[in-house]
């Protein structure tokens, strides 16, 4: 009978995966010099993850950091916002969190992951795909708990999530965090009017 993969060193390899990609990014990531730079070898960590794009994608998706982790449980019942102004805290709480130095560090690899899942669908595209429809799904059913139709609730997420991920993005080419912080602020100033259901 195989030997069980020991869990906790396997969670200890994905946070420490996940720092080196920050700091060295996805484009020439290679087994061999990650397992030198974490003390073990490329075949440990096919042990672990079985191919290299699951373990970037474990990596990622178990970062307690994320917003979204918090967002779960903000936009889920019976925590959801219960009128417009609401949401716009919320978002605003949650772009606070994008913006906090730690998650920053780590945006430049989720915009590589954005450009190989274009190129590579087929390896990362998953990845990105779920994000932006966790969050997708997530506001939508706040829109529909202000009283949103499902279509018009969709629309407005996918609008909230798509222009704050491109400001987000932005920022990182920019380098101007005043003038993307105003443009988001922006964003939800002409945003939130439309959230009232008539």
């Amino acid at each position: 009978m195989p030997r069980q993969p020991d869990q906790a060193k396997r969670r200890d390899l994905i946070d420490r995966v996940r720092l080196y990609m920050i700091r060295h990014g996805l484009a020439d990531l290679s087994l061999r010099p990650l397992a030198q730079a974490l003390g073990t070898s490329d075949r440990m960590l096919l042990y672990y993850f079985g191919t290299k794009e699951r373990m970037v994608a474990e990596a990622l998706a178990l970062d307690e950091r994320r917003p979204l982790m918090r967002a779960r449980g903000v936009l889920g019942p019976p925590g959801s916002p219960q009128d417009p102004a609401g949401l716009r805290r919320f978002m605003e709480e949650s772009w606070e969190q994008f913006r906090a130095p730690g998650l920053r560090a780590a945006l430049p690899l989720y915009l590589e992951i954005v450009t190989v899942s274009l190129l590579h669908p087929d390896r990362y595209g998953p990845l990105m795909r779920d994000l932006l429809t966790e969050w997708t799904g997530l506001l939508t059913s706040a829109f529909r708990d202000l009283g949103m139709t499902e279509a018009r609730a969709r629309t407005e997420a996918t609008l909230l999530v798509d222009a704050t991920f491109g400001l987000l993005i932005a920022s990182l080419a920019e380098d101007d965090r005043d003038r993307t912080d105003a443009a988001f602020h922006a964003l939800l100033d002409r945003l939130e009017p439309g959230w009232h259901v008539t």
